[in-house]
């Protein structure tokens, strides 16, 4: 089937991420997105050859770039402590304002897939950078960046379920898990470790 006229890659993703975020990503299907776009759904694979796959693979590299580009953003011009609470609150945000897409960075990228590696490689690469300053070899960086990565995403999966109801403010909550991360890389830079 012959593409739509005027309609181009970049407009199907972009589609699928307002989907995404509005929906939820695992609400996404080809035929949601060819009826927002007022197409038949065999006309997106013109566009996505790898159908719902495809599609959710383009919303990741999306997602991934777009933090990224949000990550270092933050942390540009950032040293020690005021970096990391940079960046996480760069990642909070950036779920927050796109849940879907955040959802799609979550995924796991197929091993034979060098864009998808390099997409979150980048990511993993800026938060190294900020880590740097508290001088961590580098297992002790990777296992800090996982340790991150969870509490930032816990929060924000505990927010977006409701599970934040009691009146104490939620970002205060956020700033003493930060605060609490601080205190054990301040130590693991302390002992050498």
């Amino acid at each position: 089937m012959a593409p739509r006229a005027g309609l181009d890659h970049q407009m199907v993703v972009q589609a699928a991420i307002e989907l995404a975020d509005t929906k939820g990503l695992h609400e996404v299907t080809l035929t949601l997105l060819a009826n927002r776009l007022g197409v038949r759904t065999p006309t997106l694979y013109h566009y996505m050859a790898d159908g719902l796959y495809g599609l959710r693979r383009q919303l990741a590299l999306a997602g991934l770039r777009e933090l990224a580009a949000r990550l270092g953003r933050a942390a540009m011009g950032r040293a020690g402590d005021d970096a990391v609470i940079a960046l996480a609150h760069a990642h909070l945000a950036f779920a927050r304002e796109h849940p879907g897409l955040y959802t799609a960075t979550s995924q796991a990228a197929s091993p034979d897939d060098s864009q998808w590696y390099e997409a979150g490689r980048e990511v993993v690469e800026i938060a190294l950078s900020v880590l740097a300053a508290y001088q961590l070899p580098h297992d002790e960086a990777i296992h800090a960046i996982r340790i991150l990565r969870c509490l930032i995403h816990g929060f924000i999966e505990l927010q977006a379920a409701g599970g934040f109801r009691l009146p104490q403010d939620v970002d205060e909550t956020f700033q003493r898990l930060l605060d609490m991360f601080l205190g054990d890389l301040h130590y693991r830079q302390a002992i050498g470790k």
